[in-house]
């Protein structure tokens, strides 16, 4: 198991909590920080583009780690941004090393080095994630995001959280079913994004082996301190666990 011994690397690029417990599901998160390891900076932007939501999925990772406590699961989280490289990509996605991101011209990237990249960063990540599932076969996968409210030049986006899913729609169709129960809830239904991309990382690790999954989105001015990422783990865990019992 020594691929789970590294949590307290801070230069890894991937972090898992909670190996040990044995719930339902892993909680996964591809775009958990907006670290750029050393080898591949500077990326040549300032703090305020690099703190926004094109470089992490600002709140994520607080609601994963949150969920991963209240569903006795495991969880997997990226450590690189995702200018880097996204890990939510296939590897022959165009989109793998953004060259411009909702109106950002990312300059370390004009030139990237896209295979040491895949090497020291995204490949890793991924051998963690089928480790999880290798140590979890029957676990359904929580892959957790969060959206900006508003891309430059884009009309205001209404939803508090987006649920995304392909083909395999079983977990996902019953967790919308659970969250419509509080009423004036705003869900968005493979919104703000389709829930499918040729290779992305719910493709490898779940729809490839019958795994059930779902993707879950929640805009992150809402998760944007400790307390809204734990408010919002403490929503979720309930209805997620109710839609894994009516999805079984």
């Amino acid at each position: 198991m020594s691929i789970w011994s590294n949590n307290n690397d801070p230069t890894s690029p991937f972090h898992i909590e909670g190996a040990e417990r044995e719930g339902d599901f892993v909680v996964t998160c591809d775009h958990a920080t907006n670290r750029v390891p050393e080898a591949f900076g500077p990326l040549g932007l300032p703090g305020e583009d690099m703190a926004r939501h094109i470089a992490w999925d600002v709140g994520a990772l607080g609601v994963a780690r949150a969920l991963g406590e209240l569903l006795g699961s495991p969880v997997v989280s990226s450590n690189f941004s995702r200018l880097v490289i996204d890990p939510n990509r296939g590897e022959d996605d165009p989109t793998l090393v953004m060259k411009l991101y909702d109106g950002t011209i990312i300059p370390g990237n004009r030139q990237a080095e896209t295979q040491a990249r895949l090497d020291a960063c995204y490949r890793p990540y991924d051998a963690a994630l089928a480790s999880a599932f290798e140590y979890r076969p029957e676990a359904a996968l929580i892959s957790i995001h969060s959206f900006t409210p508003q891309l430059r030049g884009r009309a205001p986006r209404p939803w508090e959280i987006g649920i995304l899913f392909a083909d395999d729609d079983r977990l996902s169709l019953a967790l919308i079913e659970a969250l419509r129960e509080e009423g004036d809830l705003m869900i968005g239904v493979n919104e703000p994004y389709v829930g499918h991309l040729a290779g992305d990382a719910v493709d490898r690790h779940a729809l490839r082996t019958g795994r059930q999954n779902t993707l879950i989105e929640v805009r992150n001015d809402l998760i944007a301190t400790p307390e809204g990422q734990r408010k919002w783990a403490q929503f979720l865990a309930p209805k997620i666990q109710q839609a894994l019992t009516s999805a079984s």
